[in-house]
């Protein structure tokens, strides 16, 4: 579990700069035509944070203190990961397409990011516990 999270929290991680940097370069001009520089900027921010969150699972369910919790973390992670893809991935084609019904389908990606959090929080009340 340890290796999956950590392997997907870098990946988002270089996903969410290299996507910065395009944005600010590469589509800027493109972005203040059609006014959605603001929302490729949330897609870049959720990915970056998220990409924290998943190294922060990765490294949380590999402490020995996580053996009665790494369901929760697993699902904490699961969540994070498809939350980042659904919410920062539809909601930055939408700012690239202007493709309207993407925005009906991108707070499933914010609920599944919720989610994660809850369950992160969760796996944390019972870290360390011998259950």
């Amino acid at each position: 579990m340890t290796r999956i999270w950590f392997v997907a929290g870098a990946l988002l991680g270089g996903i969410g700069v290299a996507a910065g940097a395009f944005g600010a370069h590469g589509l800027k001009a493109h972005f203040e035509a059609n006014g959605q520089a603001a929302n490729w900027e949330t897609a870049v921010r959720y990915c970056l944070f998220h990409a924290l969150a998943l190294l922060l699972v990765a490294t949380v369910s590999g402490m020995p203190q996580a053996a009665s919790c790494r369901d929760r973390l697993w699902a904490s992670g699961a969540c994070f990961l498809s939350g980042t893809v659904v919410f920062s991935g539809l909601l930055a084609v939408l700012a690239y397409t202007g493709i309207r019904i993407l925005g009906a389908v991108v707070p499933i990606g914010g609920v599944l990011l919720i989610v994660g959090w809850a369950l992160l929080a969760a796996a944390g009340t019972q870290l360390g516990s011998a259950e």
